[in-house]
């Protein structure tokens, strides 16, 4: 049921800058006033999490604005202690905004004796009060049933389409997706139908994790303008590799449109010299000194989404509109021009 007070919005230190533009862009709702709930999330000396919230929060309808990115245990702890003290305050309903949810990588058992951590991520949130999830881009969309919550799972696809409509409207005709493996063709795909564009795979052997062995290109990509579509870009080896092999094989040029920026390590330097043209990735993640100022990043809003997503959630109305390009075309009016 809608607080009569509208959605309330709280945030840990993982993103403030994300949480701060979805406060502002809810405040574009309707003549709402919407700000972040003045709160302390401090440490201790010994670095233990304490969280103190300063305004009454009781019967509201609270949305904890969270990413779990590095460093991924702080942030998870801040999240699961924000919930607490809000169900200790008698919030009348938490919502968790995850907009990058870690531990997503460990969604199975991969070898013998072996975690299945996002599982037990799952128990946590919900033991801390949580009773409802809104994320972008799992990195395995099974996640959901870890859950005995609602989790509503958004998809960057739309929002890349519009960039794309943007920034390649004279190009339409001439690009091709590409996903960088067997495992996330559904999701290149779905970026492929929604420009009207062919669909290209990249077949990977990794001998071990951070290393690949072979890549073969499954389809003609010979002057095309590539776009790699995928949901995670850690350390960078493997998305740049992709993008030579696309070359090798007579591509025009490369792009790659990647959800969350996690980009460790050698990450920026292996981009910045590689033969990829941009990389665009989302705001879910904060971004770095060194990947703000990289010469060919480039960070899309995901603000004008989550907050439509928690207006839509605070007043009983689907999510589900958002899966559409051309709903979110009007939420991101101003920012694209796809004419």
């Amino acid at each position: 049921m809608a607080s009569v007070h509208g959605p309330k919005l709280i945030a840990g230190n993982s993103n403030l800058k994300l949480a701060r533009s979805v406060a502002r862009r809810m405040s574009l709702h309707r003549g709402m006033n919407v700000d972040l709930v003045d709160a302390r999330v401090e440490r201790f000396n010994d670095g233990e999490i304490f969280v103190e919230v300063f305004e009454n929060v009781r019967d509201e309808d609270m949305f904890i604005i969270q990413p779990t990115s590095r460093p991924a245990n702080d942030a998870l702890m801040e999240l699961l202690i924000i919930a607490d003290a809000l169900k200790r305050s008698s919030a009348s309903r938490i919502t968790a905004v995850i907009p990058y949810f870690g531990y997503a990588r460990q969604d199975r058992r991969s070898k013998a004796r072996t975690p299945i951590t996002a599982k037990l991520v799952a128990n946590m949130l919900e033991e801390a009060g949580i009773e409802r999830v809104l994320t972008l881009d799992l990195h395995a969309t099974q996640i959901q049933g870890f859950f005995d919550i609602p989790v509503d799972n958004l998809y960057a696809s739309p929002v890349f389409a519009l960039d794309v409509k943007h920034h390649f409207k004279d190009q339409m005709d001439n690009l091709m997706v590409v996903s960088p493996d067997v495992g996330g063709v559904a999701r290149a795909r779905d970026l492929a139908q929604r420009i009207g564009a062919p669909l290209s795979i990249v077949d990977k052997r990794r001998e071990k994790a951070g290393e690949v062995a072979e890549m073969t290109v499954i389809g003609n990509v010979e002057g095309r303008t590539c776009l790699i579509v995928d949901d995670i870009v850690d350390t960078a080896g493997t998305l740049c590799k992709a993008a030579d092999v696309l070359m090798e094989n007579g591509a025009k040029e490369v792009h790659s449109y990647i959800t969350h920026g996690v980009l460790s390590g050698p990450a920026v330097d292996r981009i910045t010299k590689s033969v990829m043209k941009n990389l665009v990735i989302t705001d879910t993640i904060e971004a770095t000194d060194a990947v703000a100022n990289a010469p060919n990043i480039r960070i899309v809003q995901t603000a004008p989404m989550f907050a439509q997503a928690i207006l839509n959630t605070w007043s009983g109305t689907s999510v589900s509109s958002l899966f559409s390009t051309k709903s979110l075309s009007a939420i991101y009016e101003g920012i694209y021009d796809c004419s």
